[in-house]
């Protein structure tokens, strides 16, 4: 166990992620680089509100239910391992799961749906790694869940997760260059302004969060080459949170409509979102 609590972590991180944000957006009207738009900034701190509603009770939820599945856990790595290790062991595994819960929120319809509020801004600046999803915390439920399983101590396995989220912080800016050795291994903003891109060979690219190695490993790398396109193929042209939240949905419902079979529906709800293409479906 740790006697570090997540209301530290937050305490810690929350000042230094405004701060940063404060200092970019000064920055960015001394130098003119218009990184920030205050209808888009608004929209953000709608989607963050509503994440935060919903996330709250859901960190909760997830918390005992990692409690509850500790207790049936395959290996026991209390045990076998020290304290510092295990602590390692936390954020390599949970970076992994984002990477997969990460692929997929991009290839299924239905979780795209959820994920395509956050990058349905067409800025990129530190603001925009707050616009996060409403439904998000509940549709990460079911992947962080095999953390305890393996026998990743709950408290840890929390903590190390508020740590790696606000790491995601840092990748939101087009500021900071190239970071030399620290691109082999890490997920720096370079590589997390790709996956941000609309650009044809940016889309479906660097998924990782803290660490770029589950994407050079898995074929989903690509370095940053030529200026990235912010936002998606097809951009929601709001800033309404509300309409943003729902607009994959509805998109799905609609299509569901049409749908002759039954197969078909299926299909079209967790099959791939139609993103690649001009005026295709959310």
């Amino acid at each position: 166990m740790t006697n570090l609590t997540v209301a530290e972590v937050y305490a810690i991180g929350l000042p230094i992620i405004y701060g940063m944000i404060a200092l970019e957006a000064i920055f960015s009207t001394l130098t003119n680089k218009s990184f920030y738009r205050l209808d888009d900034t608004l929209c953000t701190a709608g989607l963050l509100i509503g994440n935060i509603l919903i996330g709250s009770a859901a960190k909760g939820l997830s918390f005992a239910i990692h409690i509850f599945l500790y207790q049936f856990r395959i290996i026991d790595l209390a045990s076998l391992i020290p304290l510092w290790l295990m602590w390692v062991l936390a954020f390599v595994l949970i970076d992994l799961v984002f990477y997969i819960y990460h692929r997929l929120s991009h290839r299924v319809r239905f979780l795209w749906a959820i994920h395509m509020s956050h990058h349905s801004s067409e800025e990129m600046n530190f603001a925009v790694s707050l616009r996060q999803a409403w439904f998000a915390p509940l549709s990460k439920l079911p992947f962080f869940a095999v953390l305890p399983l393996l026998g990743m101590d709950p408290t840890i396995a929390v903590i190390a997760g508020v740590i790696s989220t606000l790491w995601g912080v840092v990748g939101h800016t087009q500021i900071v260059d190239k970071l030399g050795l620290l691109e082999i291994v890490f997920n720096t903003p370079s590589h997390h302004r790709v996956h941000h891109g609309a650009n044809k060979e940016y889309i479906d690219k660097n998924y990782g969060n803290l660490f770029i190695i589950w994407d050079k490993m898995f074929g989903t790398f690509e370095p940053e080459n030529e200026p990235v396109k912010y936002g998606l193929v097809n951009n929601v042209n709001t800033f309404n949170p509300v309409k943003i939240t729902f607009m994959g949905w509805s998109a799905i419902l609609r299509d569901i409509k049409k749908a002759k079979t039954i197969k078909e529906a299926i299909k079209l709800t967790f099959g791939p979102p139609n993103t690649k293409l001009r005026g295709g479906s959310f």
